[in-house]
């Protein structure tokens, strides 16, 4: 009797614990705080594409004229520059602000049957159609040299950023869920550009050749905390082989629309303003303008340096010939 009464209290004990404990994890559901979420966060996947917009192409032709040449047309080969022969040779990296009217063009965001026609989109048109459909490969901005290349999605995570989570509320104001989405993309807001280019002097034409050797669009790194990084490169793309895609693509024109250069024309010609950021003159440590001792917080100082540089390379030039 006393065996069967020992065993009865012992169940009733467990029973009684276990009871509890399901009244505790209810009471502490039901007094959740309300930074806990009630569903499962899903992160969305980077996607395996460049966010640029999707043009519908005309099913008429929209010109008056059957435009036939630009589709056609090629850049013209480089002329060959002998080692021998570069006397004088300099590395340039130039910043070009397409807010400033020399530029403005870069902004054009007319759609036409090639795609939007803003200079960023006809970049990251290219790195999207990838070198097999006549595009470009891009390479990580770890270096400037062209030695990491990128895929598509790492591509779309460096203009995209991270997945941005914010949280839903109810009409009591808790906190029902939390939804993750990747942030839109304004094509607007990439508005400078870093190219990188060689300068060199020949004396076999007696000629000063600029070569561009790359490209980079920039953007601003702020942090969640509102701290400004400044800007720095998504990717680098080689101009050498981007320099096909660039002859099919014309530039605006606001004075005469049937006199429009490509931008490969643009390139060559010289037919924008950047300013000089970096150069190997004078810079043994291989720093920017702002990183140099004397010129880091001083704007001012950073121009006059960049067109203290500009003048050395005029002066080279002009000082080899006699008058």
């Amino acid at each position: 009797m006393k065996r069967s009464f020992v065993k009865c209290a012992v169940l009733s004990f467990f029973l009684g614990g276990f009871t509890f404990a399901v009244n505790a994890q209810n009471v502490a559901r039901a007094t959740k705080t309300d930074t806990t979420p009630v569903d499962t966060v899903v992160v969305p996947s980077i996607p395996d594409s460049v966010p640029i917009p999707v043009i519908k192409k005309s099913l008429r032709n929209d010109n008056a004229i059957e435009r036939n040449l630009v589709r056609d047309r090629v850049p013209l080969a480089y002329e060959n520059l002998r080692e021998d022969d570069a006397v004088y040779r300099h590395k340039v990296w130039r910043d070009i602000d397409t807010r400033e009217k020399i530029n403005i063009a870069f902004r054009y965001s007319a759609n036409e049957d090639a795609g939007n026609q803003r200079f960023i989109s006809v970049l990251l048109k290219a790195v999207q159609d990838g070198p097999d459909n006549g595009g470009v490969t891009a390479f990580s901005a770890i270096d400037d040299r062209f030695t990491t290349p990128m895929t598509r999605a790492e591509v779309a995570k460096q203009i995209l950023g991270e997945p941005v989570t914010v949280p839903i509320y109810d009409e009591d104001n808790n906190i029902v869920e939390y939804k993750t989405t990747m942030p839109e993309i304004n094509l607007d807001s990439f508005y400078k550009f870093r190219i990188k280019e060689e300068v060199i002097f020949d004396k076999e034409s007696s000629r000063l050749f600029w070569r561009v050797l790359g490209i980079a669009p920039l953007k601003r790194i702020i942090t969640s905390s509102g701290v400004d990084l400044g800007e720095s490169e998504m990717f680098w793309v080689y101009y050498p082989d981007i320099r096909a895609t660039f002859a099919k693509y014309e530039v605006y024109n606001g004075k005469n629309y049937g006199a429009r250069m490509s931008w490969e024309e643009l390139f060559e010609s010289r037919m924008f303003y950047g300013r000089i950021v970096k150069s190997t003159i004078d810079n043994p440590f291989n720093l920017y303008l702002d990183q140099q001792p004397g010129l880091a917080n001083n704007r001012i100082l950073q121009l006059l340096e960049s067109e203290n540089i500009k003048d050395k390379i005029f002066n080279y030039e002009q000082n080899l010939w006699s008058y």
